[in-house]
């Protein structure tokens, strides 16, 4: 039909992309193909008890080097919807000779909606998820002076959420950024060179040392640190090493991702 066009939807297991064909896709980049590969079951500690065969630590890692591939690794079905959505546009509407890797999960939980107006960070590679603020008396001896801020993608954001909750029913007050993109972030920072970076904006209405948890490799958070404001210390938390058979629970554990390796990083930025 004249006017017609199509965008290809490829699913399957993160693992079986960038680690196993990245080849193929290196390829398909190199021919300008469009379209979008939907990585399921993304990170090493989404799919429990299947160990290294399916855990996907490093795709996000491999997606950034390839560059007409822009990759997310979204918490929320809204964010999901708002990159299909700007994606839809770029290469349809705007014809750009780019393809989207987006990787998702199989877990169950609640979806928030997305706070008003984020959609463009959201593209950009990060926006503020929520203000997490101590529920005790000023005047109350326990409120701890100290602020944090979390950047977490994917499942984990899920953790750094409950480590926020933790924090703040300690007494300390708790910025919690999602990352959509990291790789996005850092290209717009190396862009951004006689600029200010997108991810140095964000951060810096926050205060406080600042920790990233993913379930990929240290390695993908690590790429922004040359963009993280002057004077903040910046930890990074990552599912590094071979995938093992577990439930996510014990992974995450293992792996120092879960909510309360995260909220015991945070403690020792303090110190």
């Amino acid at each position: 039909v004249h006017g017609l066009a199509m965008l290809p939807f490829y699913i399957y297991y993160s693992m079986f992309g960038f680690q196993r064909v990245g080849d193929q896709i290196w390829a398909a980049a190199d021919q300008r193909a469009r379209g979008f590969l939907l990585g399921a079951t993304s990170g090493r500690t989404t799919l429990g008890g299947e160990g290294l065969q399916h855990q996907d630590g490093t795709s996000h890692l491999m997606a950034a080097t390839i560059p007409n591939c822009k990759a997310y690794d979204p918490a929320f079905a809204g964010e999901l919807a708002v990159i299909v959505d700007h994606g839809m546009r770029a290469m349809l509407v705007e014809q750009q000779d780019v393809f989207y890797y987006v990787t998702m999960m199989n877990e169950a939980y609640a979806q928030p909606d997305l706070p008003a107006g984020v959609a463009p960070e959201v593209i950009r590679g990060c926006y503020k998820f929520a203000s997490f603020t101590p529920a005790l008396d000023k005047e109350d001896s326990r409120v701890s002076p100290h602020h944090v801020t979390l950047m977490g993608s994917g499942a984990i954001l899920l953790e750094v959420i409950k480590a926020a909750r933790r924090l703040a029913d300690a007494g300390v007050a708790v910025e919690v950024f999602s990352v959509t993109s990291w790789s996005e972030l850092a290209r717009d920072g190396r862009a951004s060179a006689t600029g200010q970076a997108f991810v140095t904006q964000q951060l810096g209405r926050t205060q406080g040392p600042i920790v990233a948890a993913t379930d990929y490799v240290c390695a993908v958070p690590e790429s922004v640190r040359a963009f993280v404001p002057d004077q903040r210390s910046f930890t990074t938390l990552g599912t590094d090493g071979f995938g093992r058979s577990d439930t996510r629970a014990a992974l995450r554990a293992f792996f120092g991702v879960d909510a309360a390796s995260i909220e015991a990083a945070a403690r020792r930025s303090f110190e």
